[in-house]
């Protein structure tokens, strides 16, 4: 048994229209799932990936309006890597970003940037076996677009208490000090990093948690490997487009193990992802109560 990489990320934004003219027009990703915090249906939910809504790229917002920006400290991810395909991939990337206002510094490790809420991305050229992951956009050649998920850095004063854990859940140590979980279509690896002095607050441009993705058969022996590593894991938990089970590792990071599939096909059709509200059928008699409440978005890919 191994996990497939990373599944999903799910971060936090005070604005869904900014957010999606960011991650949809700027940054050419397809907004495939437009639905709600199913913890808090009065928020949106919005998801991000690749042509299909596939596992390995799935950006994922709440929306919490007038949500004060929030900080990355111990126990948070507090950077997103991207793959891309090469370093000319970078240069469009620097000119792209800097058109749209975006400061961006480009270094040996990559291009390292932060959205307009401050939540820190950096794109790497890489060589792995995992099938790119693309989103179509007619402003990005598709030798330039984002690849899918390569890692997150987390912030640890102790990093080395997730050692156990993460060796429960059959991640591998990987060159620089991270761990990485790779399954037999894709990988992904966390890194852990020296913590700012100052704590960390959930807001606006931070990152809530990570998912890495499991086979759906296997589910619930991954939440008894996590059990046997020390975590408490939450039971598995039906989102309707995934099941999921969520814990915190040693180092405070919120995890969660998320199968793959259903998929987000389940209630529309793959080419018209993502153009209206979805709600799960546990939440739909809520309809004429949420709707409303939602600010409206207008995606600039259309839909």
């Amino acid at each position: 048994m191994k996990l497939e990489g990373i599944h999903h990320i799910t971060c936090i934004t005070e604005d869904a229209q900014r957010n999606v003219d960011f991650y949809a027009g700027v940054m050419g990703l397809r907004l495939v799932k437009k639905t709600v915090n199913q913890d808090n249906p009065t928020v949106y939910h919005l998801f991000f990936g690749d042509e299909g809504g596939d596992p390995g790229l799935d950006l994922t917002f709440f929306e919490y309006p007038g949500v004060p920006p929030g900080r990355a400290g111990a126990g948070m991810v507090h950077r997103i890597v991207w793959r891309v395909a090469s370093p000319e991939a970078l240069g469009f990337w620097q000119r792209r970003l800097a058109e749209a206002g975006i400061e961006s510094e480009l270094g040996e490790a990559g291009l390292v940037f932060a959205d307009p809420e401050g939540l820190v991305h950096e794109l790497a050229v890489l060589v792995v076996p995992d099938q790119p992951l693309i989103a179509k956009h007619p402003e990005i050649p598709a030798d330039f677009a984002l690849q899918g998920f390569h890692a997150v850095r987390a912030f640890s004063a102790a990093p080395q208490t997730s050692a156990g854990l993460l060796e429960a859940l059959a991640f591998e140590p990987a060159d620089g000090g991270g761990w990485e979980a790779r399954g037999d279509s894709r990988g992904g690896l966390i890194y852990y990093d020296e913590p700012p002095p100052e704590p960390g607050l959930q807001g606006a441009g931070s990152a809530h948690h990570v998912a890495w993705a499991s086979q759906p058969r296997e589910h619930l022996e991954w939440r008894q490997r996590a059990i046997a590593g020390g975590a408490q894991p939450t039971p598995e938990i039906d989102r309707f487009y995934f099941k999921s089970i969520y814990f915190r590792e040693p180092s405070g990071v919120l995890f969660e193990i998320a199968t793959i599939g259903p998929g987000f096909t389940v209630d529309e059709p793959l080419e018209h992802l993502g153009e209206k509200l979805s709600l799960p059928p546990d939440f739909e008699h809520l309809r004429a109560e949420v709707e409303p409440r939602l600010r409206p978005v207008r995606n600039p890919r259309g839909g």
